[in-house]
């Protein structure tokens, strides 16, 4: 780790190029407090009292967590809090990134190539586009920007619509308010994979200084609405025509930018219009009512819960803060006066139901971290099915894809269209399964008792620890590496995988793989958030629908021991 003296070089050096005045006010201050405590340290280093105040000790511990190393750029783009410095997302770290990613694209001969832009309403969003654009024009590429914050399924859709050869969203997804980020997609509208992700990386390296990187105040294009009415176009092709649209549904755009476009598109299929979740319909890059703006968060759905209370719809639908996850909740209990939210799993085994049902062909996909019951469900239906690792930047490319889900609340549905997770389409698919189930008199839950009793009751759960400390992660890892589980709640381990040696079908990832009697754990660092991420799956044989009730119980069991027991072996 650099000395005090080499922290408060390496700041005042990125001080001297940092263009936005908001960061560079916060750098000087953190520079100026920093420099007083090694000051006073040095005018007297004999005493024991410590010179240094803890105001200043803080600071020198921000520079030290700001300048010792620098965000890397990956499969996922950049992600990370925003602030000054290489360890914080900035415009001076946003503008080296799109140098690299510009460098990458001419070295490639696409040298006058379309880089299209979009951003959510995130904080510095805006300003992120703007230089992104301004960086690819200064490097002689084009570069047209969506015309305000919108859902990154429109960029992914722009991307090939428009014949760019790549796309950047500017968003961190659902990530806690001081977060963002930038995800990179080339031109067949899949985002980046190995080997290109290092390759940019390469090239951001190599960025010398911000000073040698042109950015012209103007020459790009703003898009207009065209865009996204072709979006809106298109989307219509998702639902069957003539099929069922009485469903009613109450949505929350979870402070995020899917309210307008989500309206917009139900309208066109002749949906109820949604009744809205007032307090978290617009924009707001603070996220005030929730904690982490992820449907999948405790607490983040209890608004959408009352007011569910209040109107009685059939469905609940949430978008996450760029709309491209979708989460769904249905009416629970003995009398069906509460809600339940359905796990992605749910949600994704319902949408293959429904599209087999409709006679959709082509390969069905998921992530190696969601349920087994696609597989199942695809084999009785004479498709192809294949698995991949996680992320749809892998699901998005499988060969003949029809349909493609991942278990945190990602659904491909329309792939020609957005080859990558898109909750807008979700939702109506989702809704127009749920008003065919309405004129039946049946209901999403019902649907999955069916495929419980056809195909097993696939129980799916998740244990998730999110830390401040990246080393107590890597120290689980080793551990779990080590000294491998042999069982997990009684069940034989006949299986253990580690994964970053690969597989016949999968190339090499961080992550542990146990299969078991009945049951099957993934074990992954996450690859956006500071998290461990463990998921469960447990398959409890069904005969009858009056079997249920105790299936499922076995299946809570089951999966409470196995996350016991792989927390102790963990160490978590």
């Amino acid at each position: 780790m650099p000395d005090d003296s080499e922290l408060i070089a390496r700041a005042k050096a990125w001080l001297a190029e940092d263009p936005d005045p908001e960061t560079r006010e916060e750098l000087a201050k953190l520079i100026e407090t920093a420099a007083t405590a090694a000051t006073a340290a040095t005018a007297d280093s004999t005493d024991t009292t410590g010179a240094a105040g803890t105001e200043d000790t803080a600071a020198t511990e921000e520079l030290a967590a700001r300048f010792t190393g620098t965000l890397q750029f990956g499969t996922a783009g950049l992600r990370g809090e925003l602030g000054a410095g290489p360890m914080r997302m900035n415009r001076s770290v946003v503008i080296r990134a799109a140098a690299g990613l510009a460098a990458y694209l001419k070295d490639r001969g696409q040298t006058d190539g379309l880089v299209v832009i979009g951003y959510d309403a995130r904080h510095k969003s805006a300003d992120f586009a703007r230089d992104t654009a301004a960086v690819m024009t200064g490097a002689g590429l084009r570069a047209a920007v969506l015309p305000r914050p919108l859902p990154t399924p429109v960029l992914a859709f722009a991307i090939r619509h428009l014949g760019a050869v790549a796309g950047v969203e500017v968003t961190a997804s659902h990530n806690p308010p001081r977060d963002n980020g930038y995800k990179v997609y080339l031109g067949d509208g899949s985002q980046i994979v190995p080997p290109a992700d290092a390759e940019i990386a390469a090239r951001i390296d190599a960025v010398a200084s911000l000073h040698d990187v042109p950015r012209p105040e103007s020459g790009w294009e703003t898009l207009t609405d065209d865009v996204l009415d072709a979006y809106l176009a298109r989307t219509d092709a998702v639902l069957a025509p003539g099929s069922p649209r009485t469903a009613r549904t109450v949505y929350t755009a979870m402070h995020g930018v899917g309210k307008d476009t989500l309206l917009a598109a139900f309208e066109r299929a002749g949906f109820p219009a949604p009744v809205l979740v007032a307090e978290q319909a617009e924009p707001d890059p603070d996220f005030p009512t929730v904690a982490f703006p992820n449907p999948e968060e405790p607490g983040a759905m209890d608004l959408s819960f009352a007011k569910a209370r209040e109107v009685d719809p059939d469905l609940i639908i949430a978008n996450d803060p760029d709309a491209d996850r979708c989460a769904a909740a249905v009416k629970d209990g003995p009398d069906n006066s509460d809600w339940r939210m359905l796990r992605g799993d749910e949600v994704g085994a319902l949408l293959a139901a429904h599209l087999v049902r409709r006679g959709a062909r082509g390969t069905f996909a998921e992530s190696i971290v969601s349920s087994s019951l696609l597989g199942r469900i695809a084999e009785k239906a004479g498709l192809a099915y294949e698995e991949t690792l996680t992320g749809f930047k892998w699901i998005a490319r499988v060969d003949g894809l029809r349909y493609g889900y991942e278990e945190a609340l990602g659904y491909c549905v329309d792939p020609e269209g957005v080859r990558d997770k898109d909750g807008i389409t979700a939702a109506l698919l989702l809704t127009e399964l749920a008003s065919e189930l309405k004129e039946q008199g049946r209901t999403l839950p019902d649907l999955l008792d069916d495929l419980a009793v056809e195909h097993g009751l696939h129980a799916t759960d998740q244990l998730s620890v999110r830390v401040e400390d990246l080393s107590l992660i890597a120290d689980a890892m080793r551990r779990l590496r080590e000294q491998p589980p042999t069982a997990l709640a009684g069940l034989p381990v006949t299986k253990a995988e580690d994964l970053t040696r690969g597989t016949d079908t999968l190339p090499p990832t961080d992550g542990l793989r146990y299969t078991l009697d009945g049951a099957r754990v993934i074990v992954r660092p996450s690859g956006t958030e500071p998290k461990l991420k463990c998921y469960l799956e447990v398959v409890v044989p069904v005969t009858a629908k009056a079997d249920l009730p105790a299936a499922r119980t076995r299946a809570a069991d089951l999966l409470a021991a196995i996350k016991r027991d792989l927390s102790a072996a963990a160490g978590i």
